[in-house]
């Protein structure tokens, strides 16, 4: 209990000090944590293969709900690119009411401890905001981080942490 206390109280001591500093693409959550509304993603802008949402069935999440999103570094701002997979999440998740998602932020291991599990928890609450905005239902939702450990890729390189800068589903 006195570890969840550290982490929160760790969390919020970090968003306190957070940058404002604007980054190149706009942002789909803005600081409040809601989903900006102008922020959907153009057709020729998305680089993930859209999948029909519709003819979907059975009550195991379709492939690209099962993608990560990966972030840039320092940053848990989601990208256009990567809103197909959270819209393919949520529309499993409506249609499913009594299935819940796992929302893991995870980071590099750059950093110390306490702000990779501040950055990664900012990631998770981040796509969470995205599904809540989506219709999901927050009891359906949990968001939870990992920091630095549980990296996808166990290399010391830009490629390594590329891949560990991410946010993952994971359905119980």
């Amino acid at each position: 209990m006195k570890q969840l206390i550290a982490i929160a109280l760790s969390a919020v001591i970090l968003a306190a000090c957070s940058s404002n500093t604007p980054v190149k693409d706009a942002p789909i959550v803005d600081a409040s944590g809601g989903v900006r509304p102008d922020a959907g993603a153009g057709a020729d802008s998305n680089k993930i293969n859209q999948v029909d949402l519709t003819k979907q069935t059975g009550d195991t999440p379709p492939e690209i709900a099962r993608r990560s999103i990966y972030f840039d570094l320092d940053s848990y701002v989601v990208k256009d690119e990567y809103r197909p997979i959270v819209e393919a999440n949520a529309a499993f998740l409506k249609r499913l009411q009594q299935r819940k998602v796992i929302i893991q932020g995870n980071t590099d291991e750059r950093g110390s401890r306490e702000y990779n599990l501040a950055l990664g928890q900012k990631r998770a609450e981040a796509v969470k905001s995205m599904l809540k905005v989506l219709g999901v239902g927050e009891g359906q939702l949990e968001a939870v981080s990992f920091g630095e450990d549980k990296p996808q890729d166990p290399g010391h390189d830009e490629s390594a942490y590329s891949k560990n800068r991410r946010a993952d589903f994971y359905y119980p």
